[in-house]
C-alpha cells in the first residue's frame, strides 16, 4: 500500500512541477513578445531607427515609434524571394522591390501621435504596422 501511496504522491509533484514550469515559459514567453515590438527601436542622436524583417511576412508585425522624431526604417532580407520583397507603405507613397538579401532604407519624417504607418506586400497577405505615440 505504501508503494502506490508513494507513486502517486511523486505523481501529483512531478505534474504541480510542470505546471508551474509550463506558467513560467508562458509568462516569459508573454513578456518577450511584447518586448519584440520595441526591440526593433533604436535611438540615435535625435531620431530612431526602427528594422524590420522581411521573408514570409514581416517581423515585427508590431511597432510602437515615438511620434515627432525623424525616423529611419531599415529593411532587412536575407534569402527573401516571396511577396513580401515587394513593399509598399501607402501613406508615405513609397513602393518599391526589396532585394533577396540586404538592408533598404527609407527615410520618414516625423509622424503625428496617432498616426499608424501600414506597409503592405504585393498580394496583400503580409503586412506590419507602426504606431506613433
Amino acid at each position: 500500500m505504501k508503494s502506490i501511496a508513494t507513486s502517486v504522491l511523486l505523481f501529483v509533484i512531478a505534474a504541480a512541477l510542470v505546471s508551474v514550469a509550463a506558467v513560467v515559459v508562458l509568462a516569459r514567453g508573454g513578456a518577450e513578445s511584447g518586448d519584440t515590438a520595441r526591440a526593433n527601436v533604436s535611438n540615435v542622436g535625435e531620431s530612431q531607427v526602427i528594422e524590420i524583417s522581411a521573408k514570409g511576412g514581416y517581423s515585427p508585425r508590431e511597432t510602437t515609434a515615438k511620434a515627432g522624431t525623424p525616423t529611419t526604417l531599415k529593411i532587412k532580407t536575407s534569402g527573401t524571394f516571396d511577396c513580401s520583397s515587394a513593399l509598399t507603405i501607402p501613406k508615405l507613397g513609397y513602393q518599391t522591390n526589396l532585394p533577396p538579401s540586404g538592408e533598404t532604407v527609407v527615410d520618414v519624417p516625423p509622424q503625428k501621435a496617432g498616426t499608424v504607418l501600414t506597409g503592405l506586400c504585393s498580394m496583400g497577405m503580409y503586412s506590419f504596422t507602426i504606431r506613433f505615440n
